[in-house]
């Protein structure tokens, strides 16, 4: 049942239109297309038939929204962002089917950007004005530039001022579950060496190691958690940044020093960025390698977080 405020310029032909949404002026919905409840779709908008959009999504003037697009709830479309469906098109040639693009719930997408079709937008992502999407946006990463970057993250705190010794982050500027460790070390004229101890400075015994290395600048590690793996996490060459998420509060480590470590516990989502050509990141693990042990999917963890509690 068509309800909420419809300017008389805009042409509604769907019947699937939530409560409290606003259509303004010389917007046009076709009639497959299924809009969530107290929407905001401004002027001069297009939503094609196969497209599904949440609860209190707004889009921006001058969007169109096309076949395969799936628009979770609390979305943010910027003005004239643009959207695409077919990465080699043809006139008049169509596809079969449509690749399904999909932001995720919170998302929000600025003015004037692009996103290449058959992708995702994590969970709270902020996409920049102008940039050209064209991979995966990890939860609530921050992207710009073309081709698109990662830049940061929302909400990330940054650490907390180094400690001498030995650093556990559980005060006013925690890192969460996770800890940042400062580690013992020794200098002279021969040069510098840097360890840790199991139990002491990594609290867990080893039953394996990485290495990760030759990563190129836009790419990322990570973005998963673990049900019962701890993990060790040092850059001995190079620098890289590790961004802790507990599914709570969200932080971000600079590691720029083999003398410094974060400790990443079971049921911490973390993930590797912003990688320098030279970096070596060696990560002690505390079981064999087990794939069933990984949480990949962010909703999925955030599900088991609150089972947890």
């Amino acid at each position: 049942m068509r309800q909420g405020r419809f300017h008389p310029t805009a042409l509604v032909e769907s019947d699937q239109i939530g409560e409290g949404t606003h259509v303004w002026a010389y917007a046009h919905i076709l009639p497959g297309a299924r809009i969530g409840r107290d929407c905001n779709i401004c002027d001069h908008t297009f939503i094609e038939n196969d497209v599904i959009v949440g609860d209190r999504v707004t889009i921006k003037c001058g969007v169109q929204l096309w076949d395969g697009l799936r628009v979770e709830d609390d979305v943010f479309i910027g003005p004239n962002a643009t959207f695409t469906n077919d990465r080699f098109p043809r006139s008049k040639l169509h596809l079969a089917e449509y690749p399904l693009t999909v932001i995720k719930r919170g998302a929000s997408i600025g003015a004037n950007a692009t996103l290449a079709p058959g992708i995702v937008i994590g969970e709270m992502a902020m996409v920049g004005a102008g940039a050209v999407v064209t991979h995966n946006a990890p939860p609530h990463s921050k992207l710009a530039g073309n081709p698109a970057r990662i830049i940061g993250y929302v909400d990330a705190m940054p650490e907390a001022p180094a400690a001498t010794l030995v650093e556990n982050v559980r005060g006013e500027k925690p890192l969460g579950e996770a800890t940042v460790y400062t580690l013992p070390g020794a200098k002279d004229l021969r040069g510098s060496l840097s360890f840790g101890e199991v139990h002491r400075q990594v609290p867990f015994e080893v039953k394996r190691y990485f290495l990760v290395f030759d990563v190129a600048s836009e790419h990322i590690r990570g973005e998963h958690a673990h049900r019962m793996l701890h993990q060790f996490l040092v850059c001995v060459a190079g620098r890289c940044h590790v961004v802790t998420d507990d599914g709570t509060s969200r932080h971000e480590v600079v590691l720029d020093s083999p003398a410094k470590g974060v400790y990443i516990p079971p049921m911490v989502w973390a993930t590797e960025y912003k990688f320098t050509q030279d970096a070596v990141l060696f990560v002690l693990a505390s079981e064999y390698y087990d794939p069933g042990d990984y949480i990949r999917d962010y909703g999925d963890f955030l599900a088991l977080r609150r089972k947890l509690h």
